[in-house]
């Protein structure tokens, strides 16, 4: 079964996985980033690209003749996600729990204090502890930078 990290206390959701997925690819490790919500997901790809002037995040969608190449690689489908090779590592931004969790590794949720985030936390916390997943909050520290009262993009 997979480990199941959960951050929580984030200011954005967004800005915050930015930060978890540079310090993936500093690390050297492949992530894949999952989100259904197209919206949602454009959101991410473009923080990619500006959350940090001095930084780059090689990244692109799945099914992107480049995507064998790329350190982060975002899908919306799926079906797509089941197709894939796992790298080991997943960051879930979707509202509900990935399909096939238990391909991954680790997997990492980020979780704002909006309360319909909260509340989608909890369920998809409840789903990976039903189905025998290693589950573990962890509060970001107020000086994380996208913790606490900070207002990002």
């Amino acid at each position: 079964m997979s480990r199941v990290d959960f951050a929580y206390g984030a200011a954005h959701r967004l800005r915050t996985a930015c930060h978890a997925a540079a310090r993936h690819v500093g690390a050297g490790r492949r992530l894949l980033v999952y989100c259904t919500d197209e919206r949602r997901l454009r959101r991410f790809d473009a923080l990619l690209w500006e959350f940090e002037p001095t930084s780059f995040i090689p990244h692109t969608r799945a099914g992107d003749p480049l995507a064998d190449r790329a350190d982060v690689i975002l899908v919306s489908d799926p079906s797509a996600l089941a197709g894939m090779p796992s790298p080991g590592w997943l960051l879930n931004l979707d509202l509900d729990c990935p399909p096939q969790a238990e391909r991954f590794e680790r997997i990492l949720e980020i979780v704002s204090g909006h309360e319909a985030d909260i509340q989608a936390a909890r369920r998809r916390w409840a789903q990976y502890q039903q189905a025998g997943h290693d589950v573990r909050g962890h509060r970001l520290p107020a000086s994380h930078p996208a913790a606490g009262n900070h207002r990002g993009a």
